[in-house]
């Protein structure tokens, strides 16, 4: 699968043009077999329009203090059990090359569970997800639902038998406690 990217910006008399129309490429890491991420946008502090720069990548997985980070996610299917969160030096290494901040973040004794210093945005476009609290609290998601995380403790789990694509904006912030 592949995600289409339209980019707009401005030539140098102002007028608005498209700067790119790409199909992305989803990252993936045999850690997570049937993880998909598509990386699509990040902005750093000094964010400002026109866009005259190139298209700016996703140098880490997590956004800045203030910076942003859009991407896309298909979950796989979880295989009934709680996935074996055991990688070898090769799998960690391939992890932190693909998906640079990543595994800095996640919990490798507490599958999927994970807590970043951001505002996110998530948006389940198909299929239906668990967000499960670190409380052990849990909401089921589906297709059009939206979830707003204020930088808490949580996990993904999608125990139905499609994978399950959602958006993501992702806003860096400072955390207070």
């Amino acid at each position: 699968m592949t995600v289409r990217q339209v980019v707009t910006g401005h030539d140098e008399t102002g007028h608005s043009i498209f700067i790119s129309d790409d199909q992305i490429q989803a990252n993936e890491v045999r850690f997570m077999p049937g993880f998909q991420s598509f990386e699509l946008w990040s902005t750093q502090a000094n964010r400002q329009v026109p866009h005259q720069g190139s298209l700016p990548g996703v140098p880490s997985y997590f956004p800045s203090r203030e910076g942003s980070v859009f991407r896309m996610i298909s979950f796989p299917p979880q295989a009934g059990e709680t996935p074996d969160m055991q990688a070898s030096e090769d799998h960690l290494a391939e992890l932190q090359t693909t998906l640079p901040g990543l595994l800095e973040h996640l919990e490798l004794d507490a599958p999927g569970m994970h807590t970043t210093d951001s505002i996110d945005y998530g948006i389940v476009l198909t299929g239906e997800i668990y967000l499960e609290l670190d409380n052990g609290q849990e909401r089921l998601l589906k297709a059009g639902d939206c979830v707003v995380q204020n930088g808490t403790r949580h996990a993904w789990h999608n125990r139905s038998g499609e994978p399950t694509l959602m958006a993501f904006i992702l806003l860096g912030a400072q955390r207070a406690i």
